[in-house]
């Protein structure tokens, strides 16, 4: 039996899964990582936009400070999110930029004086002032007040990734590639590691480590037409589902990008609307104005998804030999600025479009993009269900996103996640048993299971396809569990997952190298794929109401009467085909911004019975706090406590001497 010790275990390595690991081997701690493939790329490499971090540096930026990034998330969640988190997160994501300029990010900056923008469609001269000339530049993105979101052209996630990956190697932080975990080692109340198979030669060992933190990104592949890359299967969160124990959290909650171009689903940056695309139906007509007069284009992603599938419901699409789509026109902001901003998003359009954006129409339709849910943690990262485990970013539910995610919001999740988590590890850690005292007999135990179960599927003469039941799994998620959802539909998706969970107890191989074998790789990774879908979808056809990413066209309100709840989800037994649900409520009277409209969207809600002097109380105390904001903070939902140290400093920001008029030419 092969075992590695280390201190901390990171499954994952991008963004999150490397600042963990940072942040763990700089309070002096081993921390190994392991990675599907080459850090540098991870999935974080997709992403385009920008990082959210309320600097205030650009004019369209002034007065953004962390209570109105606060205010945006929850509001873009839908009420979904846990405050404390959105707090911690807010006030953290300016350190965790400039932290990153500092590691070397060519963030895009602000130049002093003039500079053209679109905006709502037309020409608009911006002033910038000569206090901010070189500062971090901000775009705008949907669902927020101000212009928030830190880039590099539309390479930002490739910058960061890069930048940070350097760091890991300046730390030493060994990263094992090509392994994947496979089970984690736990007696039901402590994790201790994980089975891991080599990709390359078939090899599985034993990593035993004090912490396991899990950062192995989202479940995109669950649906036919994804943003995400082939490895996000969600198999970092489905390891917590098998244990019986560890919770995951909101899996219902799936976001539709509104512009993946059309029909492969690859990844159009919001900055394309961010920066004044329009989108436009067959007559060439911008709609989104009709649906949302104030928003428009940059209401959230959920709105402007619904938005667009409802367009093309009435009639409106651009029909093609490969199906329907809708057009983004970024041709309106110029070659200069495409070529400079927007320089991915044109090579992706020639490379798998053959169109020059600068000069045509991007054919576009919403794709899977991102998922909300994930392991439930508390605020330190540490779940909920199973000492020692801990995750970070999209394989986390700890619970920033709530319902909805704001664009830019996740690439900043990961480093702040990263920064977080870390030191929270490093805390528990410093608490926590040796490696002496982890019983090797379950260890062994462990082993040998997953050495049988392999050993059983090679072996196997007969029975199901693994890529056959891959593909059912797809058309079943994004025929019946997608942007629109009704109870019917919900109904036949459970039954047939259900369906493909028994079929999948009986996947045989035609190969059966131990080595480098695809096949087999399926053949594991389905059966965790369709019960990843299961609590998806089961979870959805739970929740009767409709709460941002999850619209139920049969109860289009929500409800928070009944459902301002966090679903949990657990898988009860190796024999279960569909997973136990159970319901965390979230507490009215502590949230520093009770429910009500979003801003954007529909008007349609039911209150909550405590809302209203929830509400009331906040506003007695913002008033009787008025000139203390310290004081108001602590009144209202205080959080700096639970940061580490060396992170709860104030942030600085650039005040101009002067307003500046926005004149349009």
């Amino acid at each position: 039996m092969k075992v590695v010790h280390t201190d901390v275990l990171v499954i994952g390595g991008g963004l999150a899964g490397l600042r963990v690991a940072i942040g763990a081997r700089r309070r002096g701690l081993d921390a190994t990582v392991l990675s599907l493939v080459p850090p540098k790329r991870s999935h974080s490499a997709a992403a385009q936009g920008g990082m959210q971090a309320s600097l205030g540096n650009v004019f369209k930026g002034r007065g953004d400070d962390e209570n109105a990034h606060f205010e945006d998330t929850v509001r873009g969640s839908d009420w979904g999110a846990d405050q404390r988190v959105v707090r911690m997160f807010v006030h953290t994501a300016p350190k965790a930029v400039r932290e990153l300029a500092a590691w070397g990010v060519p963030w895009s900056r602000v130049r002093a004086g003039d500079r053209q923008v679109v905006i709502n469609g037309q020409p608009v001269t911006l002033a910038e002032h000569a206090a901010a000339h070189g500062l971090i530049s901000q775009r705008d993105f949907g669902g927020t007040r101000h212009w928030r979101t830190c880039y590099v052209s539309d390479g930002t996630g490739h910058a960061m990734l890069y930048a940070v990956g350097d760091q890991a190697i300046a730390a030493a932080v060994p990263v094992h590639e090509r392994k994947e975990a496979l089970q984690l080692i736990h007696d039901g109340t402590r994790c201790h590691g994980a089975i891991v198979r080599d990709l390359k030669t078939g090899e599985l060992c034993a990593y035993v480590a004090r912490a396991t933190v899990v950062a192995t990104g989202g479940a995109g592949r669950l649906y036919q037409v994804t943003t995400n890359a082939m490895i996000c299967e969600g198999g970092g969160i489905a390891l917590a589902l098998d244990t019986g124990v560890a919770p995951v959290g909101n899996m219902e909650a799936v976001q539709f990008h509104p512009t993946g171009i059309f029909p492969a689903g690859i990844l159009v940056t919001e900055g394309c609307r961010g920066d004044g695309g329009l989108l436009r139906d067959a007559r060439g007509h911008r709609f989104m104005p009709d649906y949302e007069p104030e928003k428009k284009e940059l209401a959230s992603r959920d709105v402007v998804s619904r938005r667009m599938e409802q367009h093309i419901r009435a009639g409106h699409g651009v029909q093609s030999r490969f199906g329907t789509h809708l057009w983004l026109d970024i041709t309106l902001l110029g070659r200069a600025h495409i070529e400079k901003n927007l320089r991915e998003v044109k090579e992706i359009c020639e490379s798998f479009l053959g169109i020059d954006a600068a000069q045509q129409w991007i054919p576009v339709r919403p794709a899977q993009h991102y998922t909300m849910g994930g392991i439930r943690t508390d605020h330190t990262g540490h779940s909920v269900g199973l000492r020692g485990l801990f995750a970070a970013g999209e394989a986390a539910c700890w619970d920033l996103h709530g319902f909805n995610r704001l664009g830019g919001n996740s690439v900043a999740e990961t480093v702040v996640a990263g920064m977080l988590v870390g030191e929270y590890v490093a805390d528990w850690c410093e608490r926590s048993a040796a490696w002496a005292d982890v019983p090797m007999r379950l260890v062994r135990d462990a082993l040998a299971a997953e050495t049988a179960a392999l050993a059983e599927a090679c072996n196997r003469g007969t029975g199901e396809s693994a890529r056959q039941l891959r593909l059912e799994l797809q058309q079943t998620m994004t025929a019946h569990v997608g942007i629109f959802r009704d109870g019917t539909h919900l109904e036949q998706a459970v039954e047939t997952l259900e369906s493909l969970a028994r079929r999948s107890r009986t996947i045989c191989l035609g190969r059966t190298a131990p080595g480098p074998n695809p096949e087999l790789v399926d053949a594991y990774r389905v059966p965790r794929m369709i019960r990843l879908a299961l609590a998806v979808a089961h979870g959805a056809l739970a929740r009767t109401e409709s709460r941002g990413a999850h619209f139920r066209e049969d109860h289009p309100q929500r409800d928070d009467a009944r459902w301002l709840k966090r679903t949990l989800a657990t898988w009860p037994d190796a024999w279960s085909n569909r997973p136990h649900l159970a319901y965390e409520t979230l507490d009215v009277n502590a949230m520093e911004l009770p429910p009500g409209w979003r801003g954007y969207g529909a008007r349609n809600h039911l209150d909550h019975p405590d809302a209203a002097a929830r509400a009331a109380e906040v506003a007695r105390l913002r008033e009787r706090h008025a000139d203390d904001p310290a004081a108001r903070q602590d009144a209202l939902m205080p959080f700096a406590d639970l940061l580490p140290p060396r992170l709860r400093g104030p942030n600085h920001r650039v005040e101009a001497e002067e307003e500046t008029p926005v004149v349009a030419r």
